[in-house]
């Protein structure tokens, strides 16, 4: 059977799948409310992948912060650069679509560059008139389907200061990157110059989370501290300087790389990241068979290894390691970050 068969085989059963749900909820009697939000959240997400679909093969990056800075603040004006950046750099801006810093964004990276997922609220939140009317703009009702949007399509995330929102947001990404949930991206927290919206967060972090051990040293590697928007774009573009992206394959991850790394290279992170290893090496090869269905990534050399998936903070690490190794030289000594 050739690959497209198989693939349609595939998409026909999880169809099939979804039905025997749909029979399922008929037979248990689940009530008319329930049946209301389950059926608004598969229409939601059903039209959100449609409008993503086409731009799956760009990077993006979702950016967070709150809908009442006002132009002319200077949160609002880092949001503008920092879109201005990453449309410059390629990439698409994801925000929330609605005013402050989600505006601002939208405005940097201009409409062609930007994509939105606006909340439906009786207050405040209304599409920013760079995206309003735009094809790449979805509206949706529940908070739950707009978190699970804005982090499975991004590549990246950029918190910048907001209230109950952006902090809820920027929390949920951690808690998957940290429990594993989410592959890996770089998260970075951006303040306005000389700035301590987020370096106040990391205190508070430092002082009682890891402090009072609720997490572990190496978790402070999930996201970065910035007040530069050159500093927190150049963390995003490097994260993808050798590292390309990751899938598990039964048992073992795969992390494919835009180049191979050289023999001394891969022994001085067998010697750094061995810990996070159940058993076996890091190992270097090609396309696995597995991989079949990944054409554009079959010529990408990988990293495949046995990963224990508890030491996300370590993992994270391990990116770095691998991008230091883009000019030839041997990856540093890489360290939990200092508190």
């Amino acid at each position: 059977m050739s690959l497209a068969g198989a693939e349609a085989d595939r998409v026909s059963d999880l169809i099939a799948l979804i039905k025997q749900v749909a029979d399922k909820l008929a037979r248990d009697g689940t009530s008319r409310g329930d049946l209301k939000i389950l059926s608004r959240a598969i229409r939601e997400l059903r039209y959100a992948f449609k409008v993503f679909s086409p731009y799956r093969s760009r990077r993006k990056v979702t950016m967070f912060g709150s809908a009442r800075t006002r132009p002319l603040e200077p949160a609002y004006e880092q949001a503008v650069a920092f879109g201005r950046a990453m449309a410059s750099a390629g990439w698409l801006v994801v925000t929330g679509a609605a005013s402050g810093i989600m505006e601002a964004g939208h405005i940097g990276a201009g409409r062609e560059n930007s994509m939105g997922l606006n909340i439906m609220l009786p207050f405040e939140q209304y599409a920013n008139p760079v995206i309003a009317g735009d094809p790449k703009l979805v509206h949706m009702k529940y908070f739950f389907t707009r978190k699970l949007m804005f982090v499975k399509e991004c590549d990246a995330v950029c918190l910048l200061p907001g209230g109950f929102g952006t902090l809820d947001e920027g929390l949920e990404v951690l808690t998957l990157l940290q429990t594993g949930k989410r592959d890996m991206v770089p998260v970075v927290m951006l303040d306005e110059p000389g700035g301590t919206f987020w370096q106040d967060f990391h205190q508070f972090v430092v002082r009682r989370l890891l402090a009072e051990g609720m997490i572990s040293p190496e978790d402070l590697a999930l996201y970065k501290l910035f007040d530069h928007v050159p500093d927190a774009v150049e963390e995003i573009l490097s994260f993808y300087r050798v590292y390309h992206s990751m899938r598990y394959v039964k048992h073992r991850l795969v992390f494919r790389l835009k180049q191979a790394l050289t023999e001394e290279q891969l022994d001085e992170i067998q010697r750094q990241f061995q810990d996070i290893l159940i058993d076996g090496r890091f190992e270097q090869c090609g396309a696995l068979p597995e991989e079949k269905d990944d054409l554009e990534l079959a010529e990408m050399p990988r990293l495949v290894f046995h990963f224990n998936r508890r030491n996300l903070g370590r993992l994270r690490q391990l990116v770095d390691a691998i991008n230091a190794c883009a000019d030839g030289g041997l990856p540093p000594q890489i360290e939990p970050p200092a508190p």
